[in-house]
């Protein structure tokens, strides 16, 4: 059995329960001084640097006139995708569009009754940086990516939307993502990959334009590049391995639950998988799904490593206490297979996205639903968010004092400033409003 059902109140369930809910890890520990090299290389040597690191792990005959997508690569492109995969496109940007438009925050001011304004002004960065692994070698292309980063950062007002994906082996990009990014109105697109691509899009360089925030999945190298360059650039947030965790009663289906375990197994082998059952009879079934269900997949290996090594199949004592840990280890993503999933909803307070039903997989959020599909793991659902068109958006305060408001509010102003011991603050005051410091 590949993975052994265990109740929550065994010793071997808790220490289960616990290695879940330490699972987070700094990323990068064993790669972030090489990932430091390559960002300082790059800083200091700019394309030079890009090309040295494309040619050495990417396209060994790379040139730096190959950098940028040329219009003729995307006309070539445009050429080469079928028509099934252009109506799936339309599709899911429509619904992508439509979903993120709604998450469009709006300029905001308030006048009170002295005159005074204040308020909120929200602006778009200027540039933003995206990011798309280049899936295989090019091989399988990840054009939900492309949608996923791009669409909310168009809707946020982003005026330069920088694109990267690493080339395969003979400098090239995928046509799919290609046509993904002319759809949504990305016209800049670079054939880099790893940490030299956040680097080249952190700093700047001869060819590629500094960007003001960088989003997008990658490896380990990507994860620890955009830590090290946070706070020079803002980006959506450090990403773990994939995570699902399923929480069903006894009127779930065993072969929808396994086929979704499997989908998020076969991400990678450090991907995490978990069911909390309050059935034991689902729980062994479920067990039993899975070895059937491997069989026939493509990527066999990594989805058997992965459910082996951090497969986890739980057995709670009721829904209450199933919810209680599903609070407790805020997944990626949530899934509520049981009777009147909407009835538990209220009582969810972490997950990054939380599926409702038997018929809800989280294939469906990945491509075609709206939500975005980048969301926050290892128990940062705690505290973060999905991606999203907040992610581009900055805020200023607006303040608007009239003199007789000043008049007013400022002996109050000087109370607290000398209260501080910043007698400068006070004194500010005191030479529009005449009062002593």
């Amino acid at each position: 059995m590949i993975v052994t059902p265990v109740r929550t109140a065994t010793e071997a369930g808790r220490e289960s329960i616990r290695q879940i809910l330490h699972r987070y890890r700094e990323s990068g520990t064993d790669c972030s001084h090489v990932v430091a090299e390559i960002l300082a290389a790059v800083r200091e040597r700019g394309d030079t640097a890009l090309l040295e690191y494309t040619r050495r792990f990417d396209a060994p005959d790379f040139r730096l006139s190959q950098l940028k997508v040329t219009e003729k690569e995307f006309a070539k492109a445009e050429e080469e995708v079928d028509s099934a995969f252009r109506e799936t496109l339309a599709l899911a940007v429509e619904r992508l569009q439509f979903f993120h438009e709604q998450e469009l925050e709006k300029s905001w001011t308030l006048t009170r009754d002295d005159g005074v304004i204040t308020g909120r002004l929200v602006r778009p960065v200027a540039a933003a940086g995206l990011y798309v692994p280049g899936g295989r070698g090019g091989k399988t292309p990840l054009v939900s990516s492309v949608l996923m980063n791009g669409i909310p950062a168009g809707i946020a007002g982003v005026e330069k939307r920088v694109m990267v994906t690493p080339p395969n082996d003979r400098g090239e990009v995928h046509p799919a993502l290609l046509v993904a990014a002319r759809a949504i109105g990305i016209d800049q697109v670079y054939k880099l990959g790893s940490s030299w691509a956040i680097a080249a899009l952190a700093y700047g360089t001869e060819s590629v334009p500094a960007v003001d925030v960088i989003v997008g999945p990658g490896n380990q190298f990507v994860a620890e590049a955009k830590k090290q360059v946070s706070g020079l650039v803002g980006i959506d947030m450090v990403a773990g391995p994939s995570e699902v965790l399923i929480i069903a009663d006894d009127t779930a289906k065993p072969a929808f639950i396994a086929a979704d375990m499997l989908a998020q197994a076969e991400h990678d082998a450090q991907a995490l998988a978990m069911l909390v059952t309050t059935s034991k009879a689902i729980a062994d079934a479920v067990a039993g799904e899975l070895e059937e269900q491997l069989a026939g997949l493509s990527r066999r290996e990594i989805a058997e490593k992965s459910l082996a090594e951090r497969g986890v199949i739980l057995v709670a004592a009721d829904l209450a206490e199933a919810v209680d840990l599903a609070n407790r280890i805020a997944a990626e993503h949530l899934e509520l297979m049981i009777e009147k999933p909407d009835s538990w909803l209220s009582a969810i307070k972490h997950a990054g996205a939380i599926f409702l039903g038997d018929y809800t997989p989280e294939a469906a959020g990945d491509y075609l639903a709206g939500p975005n599909h980048v969301l926050p793991t290892m128990g940062t659902a705690r505290f973060s968010s999905a991606l999203g068109v907040e992610t581009f958006l900055k805020k200023s305060s607006i303040i608007s004092y009239s003199r007789a408001a000043l008049q007013e509010d400022g002996p109050h102003i000087m109370a607290l400033a000398n209260l501080e011991g910043l007698s400068a603050h006070a004194q500010s005051v005191a030479v529009r409003t005449g009062k002593k410091v």
